[in-house]
C-alpha cells in the first residue's frame, strides 16, 4: 500500500533523524558562559596586563610599583614560563630596593619552577654576595657551571665567589678559563691578578694587571693593585708612581683616591 505523500515525507525525515542520532557523534554545545571559564580568562588577562605594567615600571626605575605588579602576578600562580618569570622580575625589583633577602627568596622560587633558569642563578649569586651568604652563592655558582661550563658569566660568578671565600686556586682556574675565550675582558684580568697575588705569584699578577691597564688605561683599582704588587716585588719607585696615577684615575671614587694618596705618601721619594 502506497503511503500518502505527506506521511511519506514525514516518515523519511524521522528515519533520517534516527540515523543521524545513531551514526553521528554527540556534540554538546560549548559552555562559553560557564563561570570557571570566565574566571580563567579574566585571570589570564590580568596576568598579561600586570606583566606589561610591571615591565613598564622597571623601565622607568619605579621599583616599588614593579614589586606591587609582580607580587600580584605571583599570587595568581600562573603556569610556566610565566610563573618563574614573575618570581624573577619580582626579585630584580626587590634587589634594586636593597631588599636582598626578599630577592633571594624569589630567585630560589624561580629556580624551583625552572631548574635551568641560568639568569636567575647568576642573579642569586650576586644577591647572596650582597647578603654575605657565601655558602649558597658557591652552591649556586657550582650548579651554574655544571649546566653551562663554558659560560663567561658562570665562570665569572664562581670566580668572584671563590675569591671572596679565600679559594684563590678556584678563582685562578675560573678566571683563567674565562680569559682563554674572552681575552679583552679587563675586569677578569684584574680579578685573576688578585687570585695570583694571593697565591704569591707576583710576576703573574703584575702581568695580568698590566694587561688590564692596557685594555682600560684609567682602571683605577687595577692601577692601585699594580702599585701593591710592585711594592711586594721591592719596586718602590715604580709602586709610588702607580699610586700617584691611581689618585688621578680615582677622581670619582673618594675612598680609593684617599687610600691611593696615603700609599703614595708612605713611600719616600728617592
Amino acid at each position: 500500500m502506497r503511503l500518502p505523500l505527506a506521511v511519506a515525507i514525514l516518515w523519511g525525515l524521522m528515519a533520517a533523524g534516527a540515523a543521524a542520532q545513531t551514526y553521528s557523534p554527540q556534540r554538546p554545545l560549548p559552555r562559553t558562559t560557564s563561570m570557571p571559564a570566565l574566571r580563567a580568562l579574566a585571570t589570564q588577562r590580568e596576568i598579561e596586563e600586570r606583566f606589561k605594567l610591571g615591565i613598564d615600571a622597571e623601565a622607568r626605575g619605579d621599583w616599588t610599583a614593579a614589586v606591587a605588579e609582580f607580587k600580584r602576578i605571583v599570587a595568581l600562580n600562573p603556569p610556566e614560563p610565566k610563573g618563574s618569570t614573575a618570581h624573577y622580575d619580582l626579585a630584580i625589583a626587590y634587589a634594586n630596593l636593597a631588599r636582598y633577602d626578599d630577592a633571594a627568596t624569589e630567585l630560589r622560587a624561580a629556580i624551583a619552577l625552572d631548574p635551568a633558569f641560568l639568569a636567575a642563578m647568576a642573579n642569586l649569586v650576586s644577591v647572596d654576595l650582597s647578603r654575605g651568604d657565601l655558602g649558597e652563592a658557591r652552591r649556586i655558582a657550582d650548579r651554574y657551571i655544571t649546566l653551562d661550563p663554558e659560560s663567561a658569566r658562570a665562570l665569572y660568578s664562581r670566580g668572584i665567589v671563590a675569591l671572596r671565600a679565600g679559594d684563590a686556586a678556584t678563582a685562578r682556574e675560573d678566571f683563567g678559563k674565562l680569559l682563554r675565550n674572552n681575552a679583552s675582558y679587563a675586569v677578569a684580568h684584574y680579578d685573576l691578578a688578585l687570585a695570583e697575588e694571593r697565591l704569591g705569584h707576583y710576576e703573574s699578577a703584575e702581568r695580568e694587571l698590566r694587561t688590564a691597564l692596557t685594555l682600560a688605561p684609567a682602571y683605577a683599582r687595577a692601577r692601585f693593585a699594580l702599585g701593591v704588587v710592585l711594592l711586594r716585588e721591592g719596586e718602590h719607585g715604580a709602586a709610588r708612581n702607580e699610586f700617584k696615577q691611581a689618585t688621578v684615575d680615582a677622581a670619582g671614587d673618594p675612598a680609593l683616591q684617599n687610600i691611593s694618596a696615603a700609599a703614595r705618601d708612605s713611600i719616600p721619594v728617592p
